[in-house]
């Protein structure tokens, strides 16, 4: 759709979004002067029968759920051209897709929106409808209206994959989308019933709490390893609504709402209460300036480790002092002078007292998924929590990854005598173009090689003779088949050169 002024009575302000079926546009009833949202069928399937039918299935469903937890719709019509529209009423907040630019919620925030979320599935559940494809960016907020989440209302929307649960329960299509189906929505021929909207409820709840997409069914990290101080019931009741096996979840998308509910109040806590944290917090990081013996690195802080709860003779300190600050920290860039900036999610570094690093030390991420054997003397702080490729120019994502540095600190900097390695997952696009377009003008470039390693095969980049006398390998490893496993993005800093670099790319592995 091209130019817009008017769909039937309704006079076009602004597109909204598209999506592979349809567009949605912002609108206004001069009728009963409110703002609406129109969805209208995409012009390359106006002539699908079949897609038109499911389009207009999707307006059904919305007016058979009948709840104000789900987006309503007002009316239906036509087009000139023939392509239908339906009308549905407007979210001014935004989704939760959008609340997570700036990380993740405080965890009251977080369980709260999720219990609204659930009680909108459980509405459909009840309508005898399963949604599928439950996201943060399906979960519309409207404001101004009272409602599960304060000022915040959770509308449950687009139900372009929903099914009427009947017939859910016998085969159906692979559907969904990656980080949030479950395990029985990802294969063909699979029957499935309410539970799996449960399994994706848990998956946004995670998210919301730890900023971080879940892995693989079966393959989920703690919650807590990627948010220090997390309750223990919360950790439980996210990783129940996450069980592959859905026998093992919560049995309904309500009695989930009502857990979810239940914590948010426990970990709504009085705001002097995270004032204390916050002040004990910043005592902990001045003390952390002095560089003592043994600290963590928390979201990038140094952070004496007495700080950490559970840890060492300060464990009674409050969560708080861990996540007060909800915008995301970024790691500095992989290598100065470079276009590449913070790709490591999570926040969770380790660094041990000096001369302390078990020698010979293998290095993997949280999900176990790759790992790779570092000298003794670099494992002095590690990051471990996955990765974004969306740094290298590729698709947005989470993916396993790790970083592994004597000092990640001066890592940046090509004048430090720093030695480290980062080793990431790639699921999409060619490493190999990534790592041909990677240049160091600062040092000096000793050519390309192409190599057979364990992780596959591998074009490999170096470089010597950097500002500090170090060098720089960079590595783009691809399965021999071209399929199966994923790929692998290296790069690897020495501060003094020698085989080690070798060493490090001949140890990569990449598991299932």
């Amino acid at each position: 759709m091209h130019s817009v002024e008017r769909i039937g009575r309704y006079r076009v302000q602004r597109r909204l979004g598209a999506g592979a079926f349809g567009t949605v546009w912002l609108a206004h009833d001069d009728t009963l002067d409110a703002p609406v949202a129109v969805k209208v069928l995409a012009d390359n399937w106006s002539h699908r029968l079949d897609v038109r039918e499911r389009f207009l299935a999707e307006a059904r469903l919305l007016r058979r759920a009948a709840s104000r937890r789900v987006v309503q719709v007002h009316d239906i019509g036509e087009l000139p051209d023939g392509r239908p529209y339906f009308v549905m009423e407007y979210a001014d907040g935004g989704t939760l897709a959008d609340l997570l630019d700036d990380g993740p919620l405080p965890v009251d925030e977080a369980l709260r929106l999720t219990a609204a979320a659930a009680l909108g599935a459980a509405a459909l559940h009840e309508a005898g409808i399963v949604h599928r494809d439950i996201k943060p960016s399906n979960l519309l907020l409207r404001t101004g209206t009272s409602g599960d989440a304060g000022a915040r209302q959770v509308l449950l929307a687009d139900l372009g994959l929903a099914k009427i649960l009947a017939e859910a329960s016998g085969l159906t299509l692979a559907a969904g989308s990656a980080g949030y189906r479950p395990p029985e929505q990802a294969e063909p021929g699979t029957g499935i019933d309410a539970r799996a909207d449960v399994y994706s409820l848990g998956a946004v709840g995670y998210q919301l709490v730890t900023g971080v997409v879940p892995a693989a069914p079966g393959k989920v990290v703690r919650p807590d390893r990627l948010r220090p101080g997390l309750d223990p019931g919360v950790r439980r009741a996210l990783l129940r609504a996450l069980r592959p096996d859905r026998a093992r979840r919560w049995p309904d998308a309500r009695t989930f709402a009502a857990e979810l509910e239940r914590l948010g109040r426990v970990a709504k806590v009085p705001s002097s209460a995270r004032r204390a944290g916050r002040a004990a917090s910043g005592a902990c990081s001045r003390r952390a300036g002095r560089k003592p013996s043994h600290w963590l690195y928390v979201g990038f802080r140094p952070v004496r480790r007495e700080c950490v709860p559970g840890v060492g003779r300060q464990a009674a300190l409050s969560p708080y002092a861990l996540v007060a600050d909800r915008r995301p920290r970024r790691w500095p860039a992989l290598l100065a002078g470079t276009a590449v900036t913070a790709a490591l999610i999570g926040a969770t570094f380790a660094l041990w007292p000096h001369g302390s690093a078990p020698a010979g030390r293998r290095i993997e991420d949280v999900t176990g998924r790759v790992s790779a054997e570092v000298p003794a003397a670099w494992a002095g702080q590690v990051r471990d929590a996955g990765w974004d490729p969306a740094v290298l120019g590729l698709r947005a994502g989470h993916e396993p990854g790790f970083a592994v540095a004597d000092d990640l600190a001066r890592w940046p900097d090509l004048r430090a005598g720093v030695d480290g390695v980062f080793v990431g997952v790639l699921e999409h696009g060619d490493v190999t173009a990534v790592v041909n377009d990677r240049a160091h003008p600062e040092c000096h470039y000793d050519g390309a090689r192409d190599r057979t390693l364990a992780a596959g095969h591998g074009r490999v980049r170096s470089w010597s003779d950097c500002p500090g006398g170090g060098s720089v390998v960079e590595a783009g490893l691809t399965p021999p088949d071209g399929g199966g496993r994923p790929q692998v993005y290296v790069q690897i800093r020495t501060a003094g050169g020698g085989p080690a670099a070798r060493d490090v790319l001949d140890s990569v592995r990449v598991g299932d």
